[in-house]
């Protein structure tokens, strides 16, 4: 990955703070959709307490959430800063005041004698896509009852990059895998800018699938470089992928270990 210069780093963070998301004038003033097209991962709480009915709200929209033949693949782990402070020993990421660990769940539906033995990789990827939608399902929900919120894949230990760790931690079953954490609390300050999204003619096609343009991808990831260099002062997005790349590593391993039996 190339080296980010003074005059790309200025433009990325400019069109990062001027980016907006499109909605049509004739839609204005659905609050549905402005909720969804407005809100932004928050990594910076409040002390304020979200109260339980609005949280078991959060949590019954996951419940509630579409899944393939109503399998329900999922498990949620709640917290409160306490009780991740007991099991984790530390502060919930950010300091927020809920967690909500999602977990794909291949175990409970084999329980009930439902289960594709053959086909494991299928069985894992229906669980895991299942899951996620239960995940956006408490986020947008969330978002509508005025609590913001990130979703968390490795800061503070929190999900698929560190399966082996909360495994141990939570003595989870075979078939049974964290996918991430959905931190939440009230937005201490205003919510951060959009971050760059790739234009919509790079992800839509309608008859064969479209070449990606490589002056697109080079700005988009000029973008990156710069939002993350102007949040992270002492780190880059290059090193922070360095971190991941030996993280997915050694969560490939785990993975074939305990999803798929493999011995490597």
């Amino acid at each position: 990955m190339k080296k980010i210069n003074p005059i790309s780093f200025t433009k990325g963070l400019w069109r990062i703070l001027t980016g907006k998301p499109r909605i049509p004038p004739s839609l204005q003033n659905n609050q549905l959709l402005t909720t969804i097209l407005n809100r932004r991962s928050v990594r910076s709480f409040s002390n304020q307490k979200i109260p339980d009915d609005v949280f078991n709200a959060i949590l019954e929209a996951g419940r509630l959430a579409p899944s393939t033949v109503n399998l329900q693949t999922w498990t949620f782990g709640v917290f409160t800063p306490s009780q991740w402070k007991d099991i984790f020993g530390g502060s919930i990421p950010f300091k927020a005041n809920k967690a909500i660990m999602i977990l794909g769940d291949n175990y409970r539906i084999k329980q009930a004698e439902i289960s594709f033995p053959t086909s494991p990789l299928i069985e894992y990827t229906i669980a895991v896509m299942n899951a996620s939608l239960a995940a956006m399902n408490m986020n947008i929900a969330a978002e509508a009852l005025g609590i913001s919120s990130v979703m968390l894949s490795e800061t503070g230990r929190s999900g698929l990059l560190d399966m082996a760790y909360i495994k141990d931690k939570l003595s989870l079953p075979d078939n049974v895998f964290p996918l991430m954490t959905m931190v939440f609390g009230y937005a201490r300050a205003a919510y951060p800018p959009m971050p760059p999204k790739f234009p919509m003619n790079q992800i839509i096609f309608s008859s064969q699938y479209p070449v990606p343009d490589r002056k697109v991808m080079d700005d988009w990831v000029a973008q990156m470089m710069s939002g993350y260099k102007a949040s992270h002062l002492n780190s880059s997005f290059e090193s922070q992928l360095e971190v991941y790349k030996t993280k997915i590593a050694s969560a490939e391993d785990n993975l074939k270990k305990m999803i798929f039996n493999s011995p490597e």
